[in-house]
């Protein structure tokens, strides 16, 4: 379950997403540069420089990175900045600790984010490694203790923020569970919707060209040598709507019924493949065995759309007395032929 939560992290909770996590990033960057400004009256240039660079980088990836939690590479980058740049920044001490380490606010302010992101445990590894660092400081340098104490006084903006992610927990899984009800009733809808849809197609089309047939034959009337083979031509056309209803178009059904009236056997098969692909390859599809069937005056033809993830999206195979033709639609719509 702790898993699944950390699937909807506190970021979401807090609405940091699109524009507003861009201005949480700036107002958090210019911050955290508001502080370490401080420490260029305390540490030699350089030092500051690399200190104020490593936590505005820390900060940069705290935030922009958008998995949640986050990984570990970045987790060890950031939890490691705020050690160093204190480090960095007290770095000098011939002169003595003797005013707050700057860079310790910064740091806080950094960590808590991390605990935001789902990494409590190597925010808390940060504040221990600043506490570590201020303190040798102090010991070498031989400062007050208040002074100390003022330095590590910022851990608690960590502390809070862990405390309110703990109790916001019981928020963060409900508020998870609700979103995937949304989305598993979404799917269900569009489900639904598409099912719908897909009925009503069919039974048009049903009505449109299998109605007038069935009428007469509902009226006991005979049917003449041209009605049964209308009714042969229609049966292989609703076959080919069940078969490969993505290739079922008013150009193609013309072609495969203009091809069976001369007596060309004509097998439509969809298996998938024209998910995801353009149009207008689909089209290029149609158009190939259009021109197939049209050209057929015996044999057979076999119009198949292969299953996704292949290379060669659709082969149209005629086979006549004189000769075998393949033709061959990869998923750019580069059509090859061979016989």
């Amino acid at each position: 379950m702790a898993d699944r939560d950390t699937e909807f992290g506190l970021r979401d909770l807090l609405g940091l997403r699109d524009r507003w996590a861009w201005l949480f990033l700036i107002i958090f960057e210019v911050t955290i540069v508001l502080y370490m400004l401080h420490t260029f009256t305390q540490s030699p240039l350089i030092p500051a420089v690399s200190a104020l660079l490593i936590m505005v980088a820390a900060g940069v990836v705290v935030l922009v990175i958008p998995v949640d939690p986050l990984p570990w590479s970045a987790t060890v980058f950031v939890a490691v900045a705020g050690p160093v740049a204190t480090a960095l920044t007290t770095i000098d001490i011939a002169n003595g600790l003797t005013e707050t380490v700057w860079t310790a606010f910064a740091s806080s302010y950094v960590l808590a984010v991390l605990v935001l992101r789902g990494r409590l445990g190597a925010a808390w590894l940060g504040v221990v490694g600043i506490a570590a660092v201020i303190t040798v400081v102090a010991s070498v340098s031989g400062v007050q203790t208040g002074v100390v104490v003022g330095s590590i006084v910022p851990v608690a903006t960590v502390a809070g923020i862990s405390v309110c992610a703990a109790i916001m927990r019981p928020t963060q899984r409900s508020l998870r569970l609700l979103r995937e009800e949304a989305t598993m009733r979404a799917a269900a809808e569009a489900t639904m919707a598409a099912e719908n849809g897909e009925r009503d197609r069919q039974l048009a089309r049903l009505d449109k060209v299998a109605r007038p047939i069935l009428e007469r034959i509902a009226g006991g009337a005979d049917l003449t040598a041209a009605e049964r083979e209308q009714c042969r031509l229609l049966e292989a056309e609703l076959r080919d709507g069940l078969r490969a209803p993505q290739l079922v178009t008013d150009e193609l059904s013309s072609a495969a019924r203009g091809a069976r009236s001369r007596g060309v056997e004509v097998v439509l098969l969809d298996d998938g493949g024209f998910a995801g692909v353009p149009r207008w390859v689909r089209q290029q599809v149609i158009e190939s065995a259009t021109r197939e069937l049209d050209a057929a005056n015996a044999g057979s033809v076999t119009v198949r759309v292969l299953p996704m993830g292949r290379r060669i999206l659709a082969t149209v195979l005629a086979n006549a007395p004189d000769r075998d033709r393949r033709t061959e639609i990869d998923t750019a719509g580069e059509v090859s032929l061979s016989t």
